[in-house]
């Protein structure tokens, strides 16, 4: 991938040749068009062995994955997009490789076989070896319900290493969505401020946000998906990618031309980036281009000196979910 930090210039990553291989393979229109040129999405075909498919944690649990295509896009908000903030911009090309992406939000059934240390079928000695969250001092779905339902309150931290056990229990490489991989899946095509078009009116068919929620999360893919199949990306729970939050983040991209995989490789503990909205957010708040950056106020419950890395026990609003990247790289395992 091309990286960022707040303090150091861009550097091309091994990931980028492998990416230059794969889109010289294609044929679209977005290889005419002019560096640095905002555009339309434009998704490429899909790898011919490159199809949905469910894994399987156990007998009863498990999740299913949705192939998003690679392309061109131009990320962030026009400034004429209602409540559109100044770290939405500028709007810069991007250019994603293939993923898959989970179809919903990680749940807790899914979650506590690490977190809990429920999985008691691991036959590999790499998932003993990751390491596991120290118990929680309250229950972490405070009061809301269990089972369908997104985990919650954890740090990027506790996420990204709920990835590295399964990806060693599955064998395939799982890890967190930069937030390019997230806003590109979400837009799925389209330009406008929600992935089914302006109209907040259409909300509660797509989302649970603070009109529709009764203040609590709700069974993942319980409302309608977007064009490419994923349920939640409004609203629901909001959900951590890779990136360090860093609002100048879109200007530095806008400055490389077309920004190949761009990501903040993160140097600080906050913040770290959050996508998507969640049920106690207002609409302006779920829209395709919307970010949030974490904050130390969202351990404030937390009685433990000093801080668990683990939890955010203020974050009720706050889960993930996973991608599986097409073409695996040293970049990816390192996430």
């Amino acid at each position: 991938m091309i990286k960022l930090d707040a303090h150091a210039p861009w550097r091309p990553a091994a990931w980028l040749t492998a990416f230059a291989a794969l889109a010289a393979s294609s044929t679209t229109p977005a290889q005419s068009q002019p560096a640095g040129a905002p555009s339309g999405p434009h998704a490429e075909p899909l790898p011919a062995n490159m199809s949905p498919y469910r894994e399987a944690l156990t007998e009863t649990i498990g999740f299913d994955l949705v192939p998003i295509p690679g392309g061109t896009f131009a990320m962030g908000s026009p400034a004429d997009e209602p409540s559109r903030d100044d770290d939405e911009g500028p709007v810069h090309p991007v250019r994603i490789a293939p993923f898959w992406m989970g179809r919903c939000e990680v749940t807790w059934d899914e979650y506590e076989l690490w977190s809990a240390s429920l999985d008691q079928g691991a036959t590999s000695p790499d998932v003993d070896a990751v390491a596991r969250p120290t118990p929680p001092y309250c229950d972490m779905t405070f009061g809301m319900e269990h089972d369908g339902h997104p985990a919650i309150c954890m740090t990027q931290h506790a996420a990204k290493t709920y990835c590295q056990w399964l990806s060693a229990k599955t064998g395939h490489h799982y890890r967190l969505p930069t937030e390019a991989e997230w806003e590109w899946a979400c837009r799925a095509g389209s330009t406008s401020a929600y992935s089914f078009g302006n109209d907040t009116a259409q909300l509660d068919e797509y989302a649970w946000f603070e009109a529709n929620s009764e203040e609590e999360y709700h069974p993942v893919g319980s409302k309608k998906p977007n064009a490419w199949g994923l349920h939640d990306m409004h609203g629901n729970v909001a959900e951590w990618v890779l990136d360090q939050y860093a609002p100048e983040f879109y200007a530095r991209c806008a400055e490389q031309g077309v920004a190949i995989a761009p990501l903040v490789e993160p140097t600080t503990e906050y913040p770290r980036t959050v996508r998507g909205g969640s049920f106690w957010d207002t609409p302006e708040h779920l829209r395709s281009a919307a970010r949030l950056g974490s904050s130390p106020t969202w351990k404030e419950q937390d009685p433990q000196i000093p801080k668990s890395i683990w939890y955010h026990t203020d974050a009720l609003f706050l889960g993930f979910r996973v991608v599986r990247p097409f073409a695996t790289t040293n970049d990816d395992e390192a996430r």
